[in-house]
């Protein structure tokens, strides 16, 4: 028997983290994960492996799974910040002074082409949305949609709103950040 104070379980668990290291090292990197967030993203997975390791059968599955889940929604919360940006730029952008009507009347032209294009759910949720001013919930209700899931389904619509805009020439695959925003303040008008 083990006494209390010996620092067996400590070397057990640094030779688990020797063993498991490559295929961790693996995991973020499949999912490109940055240096920082790949740390944080470790730690979170390691202290919730330590938290509940009396109850973890295969604690390498374990900790490689939820290594996996952390990695997909660290990726879902980076795409969720690059849309609810596309609000703030839509206010900053509704305050500034207008383009000159023919321009707009252009832009507006090219866009209300490019949400032709996209899926019958999309068009009308960016029209709801953008076009007429709903609210997530609202626009959820009036779809058909779960108010749980129109966030998902706006951030779909606006990644294929921003793929439309790259194969028409309007942005470019450095940048298509700026040119969504820049879409969907048109399309708010």
């Amino acid at each position: 028997m083990a006494e209390p104070n010996q620092p067996a379980p400590a070397v057990a668990f640094e030779a688990f983290l020797q063993r498991v290291e490559p295929r961790l090292k693996s995991q973020l990197a499949r999912y490109r994960i940055p240096v920082d967030d790949a740390q944080d993203l470790l730690h979170e997975a390691l202290l919730a492996l330590l938290s509940q390791r009396d109850r973890i059968r295969d604690p390498e599955s374990w900790l490689l799974g939820t290594l996996k889940r952390h990695c997909a929604m660290y990726w879902r919360r980076q795409q969720r910040r690059l849309y609810s940006a596309v609000d703030t730029a839509i206010l900053e952008w509704l305050s500034a002074p207008l383009d000159p009507p023919q321009e707009r009347a252009e832009l507006l032209r090219d866009l209300d082409n490019l949400i032709g294009r996209l899926p019958p759910r999309c068009r009308s949720l960016l029209r709801l949305r953008f076009r007429l001013g709903y609210e997530p919930l609202e626009a959820a209700q009036k779809l058909g949609y779960r108010a749980s899931s129109i966030g998902k389904v706006t951030t779909r619509c606006l990644a294929a709103l921003s793929r439309e805009l790259l194969a028409s020439g309007l942005a470019t695959a450095e940048d298509p950040a700026s040119q969504l925003v820049a879409a969907a303040a048109l399309v708010r008008t």
